[in-house]
């Protein structure tokens, strides 16, 4: 076994991926964020559609999606590693604890939280990536141009009470794990001074709260819009 792959099946190994892998999701929930909010824009979905094309069709943009798509699963297998790792390291709860004392409730509670995040997620791309990829879309043109009009496809979803409240649930999931993910990555990756935790605190909390506040309001002004 070579080192690197004794260091990465290590504990701190497996935290330091999760911490790495962490900041790279978040970054794409920005730029995530910022396609999303073209929905919202009163244009008939136009910005939307040519924003969609260009992030499915530019070479870059592709190669970058399937990192994406690796760091997903690095995440997810990784989180439930350290979760398996840390109740074989003590099967035995203490006789007495005082969790709420040492920990806030979202670290206490990341493995809930990680799925609730990872069933939306398979529920969304199901409705969303998959019929982008392969399922059935009119196609609208502009400029003379054919796009995919995938901004009715999102309609059509958040018109759906049922997907604009689990959006929103998980959305709430999002802020908590944010709430302790962002810091606990700096954290991990030995980025924390007395100095400078104030700072990556005030904008770890403000990213968890505005971020996910901002996914959630899209589809519920999309679902009373179309009332």
């Amino acid at each position: 076994m070579s080192w690197f792959t004794k260091a990465m099946s290590s504990t701190l190994g497996k935290k330091l991926l999760m911490a790495l892998t962490g900041l790279f999701l978040v970054i794409f929930l920005v730029v995530h964020l910022s396609g999303n909010l073209q929905l919202l824009l009163n244009d008939e979905g136009r910005a939307f559609n040519v924003y969609a094309k260009f992030m499915t069709t530019n070479p870059l943009i592709k190669t970058t999606s399937f990192i994406l798509y690796a760091t997903f699963i690095i995440h997810i297998v990784w989180a439930i590693l350290i979760t398996v790792s840390n109740k074989k390291a003590r099967p035995v709860g203490y006789a007495k604890t005082s969790a709420s004392t040492n920990s806030t409730w979202s670290s206490r509670n990341m493995g809930i939280l990680g799925t609730i995040i990872f069933i939306f997620l398979v529920i969304h791309l199901k409705n969303f990536w998959y019929v982008m990829h392969w399922g059935p879309i009119e196609m609208v043109q502009y400029d003379g141009q054919e796009y995919r009009d995938l901004y009715a496809t999102v309609d059509i979803a958040f018109s759906q009470l049922w997907y604009v409240v689990l959006y929103v649930v998980a959305m709430l999931g999002l802020m908590f794990h944010l709430f302790h993910g962002f810091s606990s990555a700096f954290q991990t990756l030995g980025l924390n001074h007395v100095k400078y935790n104030p700072v990556i605190k005030f904008v770890g909390v403000a990213f968890a709260i505005i971020v996910p506040a901002m996914f959630a309001a899209i589809p519920v002004i999309i679902y009373f819009k179309n009332l």
